[in-house]
This record gives structure tokens, sequence and C-alpha cells, in this order.
């Protein structure tokens, strides 16, 4: 699903003596930050069921990927975020809480093109009668074969619910490609392998076939498509022998309800240097409830990224005027809470100002920090720590979680201090204004 939208920022008082903490207003997103929100028409197709004519409305959107300067023959995970699906609820009939799943895809153009097929899970919030659709992420991966830059665009999507009927709204395009949401700038590197696959859906109902189309393969080899649950195969299989260019067409019928995504291999086992994938795939939900039985269902509600501070104080050590040297000490203790539970990881950032005092002034470039940072046991994300170095007023990293199919966790964020201070600095008490940034 998509991130909230309520934010926080946190502004920390820094002086040669003390460090306070105060609140204030939004937060920010990270210096250097790629991804554009883009807007684009699109032509949805309600449920036959629903009795009204096609919607013909805007589709708001964007792209993410967790790294955006990958080496020809890395594999690049995107993420789909429809912030504004032109679509609503067609009836006036509500819409229980996860039953939707939507599946799309990403259109690659410049450098390398191509689609990308990507999946989100069945999770969503109730939706009321003729209501907006709520925001939904979706994710995929795909491998970089051509150096230069590469551009993400989003494609056309489809909302499966799976409530008393089974219904699509798909959504296509008006006018492809949308507008690029995302840039990756690929370098040369040294690729093992180039093969890619490519499905004629992203989804489907138990038993059904979907047509996998790859490339790059060994001419003539017998190729396994197969599915996966994660990095865990499951019944999924089915053979087809590649061409004398390397391509091939083959159908995989997938009646493992543990599928999420589709590989082609090589050889009697997968591996990473002879396959492709996996192509983001989901099935429906659409099991009825057997006779005399019924179906227990709960919902894990998605909460927000936060964070707090241990104290509002740090005592940096005084320096002698005529000798100076570093003012060291150690930021509060920051604990960060991402309960989303969704796709996206977050960054912790900071950065301050020159520190001011009653006869001049401290180059804020002269503060620096040694980052560090723990995960608490069972978190699915795991902390980063930023490099150690100078913070200065162009700001630096103090930490970070990646991307990934599930996100979130609890984290604890330090960080050594130290102001190196001019020998000739007049006597006082400086201070300057460090602000911690979350997104």
């Amino acid at each position: 699903m998509a991130l909230p939208t309520r934010r926080r920022r946190w502004a920390s008082i820094l002086t040669v003596t003390a460090l306070a903490v105060a609140g204030g207003g939004a937060l920010a997103c990270p210096a250097g930050a790629a991804p554009q929100q883009v807007d684009f028409p699109t032509h949805c197709i309600p449920p036959a069921v629903a009795g009204i004519p096609p919607i013909d409305g805007t589709t708001t959107a964007k792209i993410t990927v967790d790294n955006a300067s990958p080496k020809v023959g890395d594999t690049v995970t995107v993420t789909y975020t429809v912030v504004q699906a032109a679509a609503s609820n067609p009836t006036d009939l509500a819409l229980p809480a996860d039953i939707m799943t939507p599946t799309g895809k990403v259109s690659l153009g410049g450098a390398q093109t191509g689609d990308v097929t990507v999946a989100g899970p069945k999770k969503n919030p109730p939706v009321p009668g003729k209501a907006a659709f709520p925001s939904f992420s979706m994710t995929g991966t795909f491998t970089v074969t051509r150096a230069g830059q590469i551009t993400l665009s989003p494609g056309d999507y489809n909302i499966h619910t799976s409530y008393i009927l089974e219904l699509d709204t798909p959504c296509t395009v008006t006018n492809p490609p949308a507008p690029v949401s995302e840039t990756v700038t690929a370098t040369d590197g040294t690729p093992a392998n180039t093969r890619a696959i490519s499905l004629s859906s992203a989804s489907g109902d138990p038993g059904a076939s979907v047509t996998v189309s790859g490339s790059d393969f060994t001419p003539g080899a017998t190729v396994t498509l197969a599915g996966r649950a994660g990095g865990i195969p499951t019944t999924d299989t089915a053979t087809v022998t590649a061409n004398s260019q390397g391509s091939f067409s083959g159908s995989l019928v997938v009646n493992d309800r543990a599928t999420t995504g589709i590989v082609a291999y090589e050889g009697s086992s997968w591996s990473q240097d002879k396959g492709a994938g996996p192509a983001a795939y989901a099935v429906n939900d659409n099991a009825p409830v057997p006779a005399g039985s019924q179906k227990l269902t709960t919902t894990v509600k998605a909460g927000t990224l936060s964070m707090s501070h241990a104290g509002d104080a740090v005592a940096l050590a005084a320096v002698d005027f005529g000798k100076g040297g570093t003012s060291a000490g150690k930021l509060q203790t920051v604990t960060v809470q991402d309960f989303r539970g969704g796709p996206a990881g977050w960054s912790l950032t900071g950065k301050v100002t020159n520190f001011t005092g009653p006869a001049g002034k401290i180059d804020a470039g002269r503060l620096n920090w040694t980052p560090a940072c723990a995960t608490e046991p069972g978190s699915p994300s795991t902390c980063k720590a930023g490099s150690a170095g100078a913070v200065g007023t162009s700001g630096a990293t103090l930490a970070s979680t990646s991307d990934g199919t599930l996100t979130g966790g609890e984290f604890t964020v330090d960080a050594g201090l130290s102001l190196d201070v001019p020998a000739f600095t007049p006597p006082g008490s400086y201070s300057g204004v460090l602000t911690l940034t979350l997104a």
C-alpha cells in the first residue's frame, strides 16, 4: 500500500556545551530524491455487473527503484505506486479490508526497452460505496542489459477484488507511454547473464495458464518455467525449448496459491547465471468456504513512520582558547519505528547550520559524526548506519533501510559527535541547529 502522508520533522539545537531538541513542521524528502509523481490519462473498464460505462480519468502515480546507479547485469527492484487511481468502487456496496490485489506493468525506455510486470499484496483499507480506490503499491524486478539512461514510466494496471464475486477493473494508459517518473543510469559491467522473461498477465485464478516469453537464452536449450514463493520453489513447473535466436514462448499453469513470481532457467535446477526472473505474479484467492465451515478473517492495520529522541540536551566537551581541538559528545539516541508494512524503506538524514557565538562563528563543516544503528529482533528490515564524516550545511545520511517486498521494524540510531574548534576562537558559547529528517 502507499506510504502514509503523515510526516514529522525534528530539529535539534546543538551548542558547544549542550544539544537541545525542539519540534517542527513537515518532513522533507532527502536531498537527491529522483522519483517524480506524474499524472496521465487512463481508460478504466468497470466490471460488467456494475452496469456503468468505461471511466476516462486521470491516474497519479510514481515509480521508485532500489538502485538508481546499477551496472549491466544487475537486478533492479521496481516499485509502482498508484497514488490516486482513475477508477473508484463502482457500486453502492462497501468493500471490506484486504480484498484488493493490484497488478500492472512498468514501461522501460531509453537505453533499454520492455515492460516490467509488477504485483502488489492483497491488502487495502475498507472502501465505502462509490468511494475512490485507496492508494496501492506493486513491485517487480528487471535485469539491466544495456548501459546508459533507462527511463521508467507507469503502465497499465488492474485492480482485482475478491468479495462475493471475483471482479477485475483493468485500467490502460490512454496515450502510452505515460510520463517518465524515474530514471536509472546504468554503467558498463561484465554481465554473465542477460536472459529476460515477461508474462502475458501478472495475475490469474488457480489453474489459469500464463504465457511466459523469454529472450537471450542459449539457442536450442531446454528451459524450465517455474513458480516461486519468494526464493522458494512452488509446485508449478513446465518446460519449453528456446529457438535458434534464444527466444521462446511457453505456457505455465499456475495451481499453487503460494506462487508470487515466475522464473525461467536452463539446466536441472535454478541458477542465477542461467536463469531469469522472478517476474511478479499473483494468484487470486477465490477458494469457496466448505459446507459447514466459517471463514475467519482478521486485519493487520498499517501504521506510520516516526522517530523519537531519548532526551533534549547533550553536553559537548569544552576546549581551551589558544588550543582549540575536538569538542566531543554523543547524539541523544533516536528511535525509529516503521510500522507502515509496505515496500518502502526509509532514510534519516541530518544537516547543521554554522555555530554562532558572542564574537564570531564556527563553520558547520567542522561538525563530524560517526553513525551507528541497531535493528530490534524480528524486524523485517535491517538498519544501515551512514558513513562517518562531516555533516555540514548540505547534510549527510545518519541511517537508512532499503526498499523490499515487506519492510518495517524498530531501530535505534546513535552517533558520536565531534566539533573541530579552531585554536583562537573567541571565548563564549556557540550554538547551531542540527535538523534530522526522516523520510
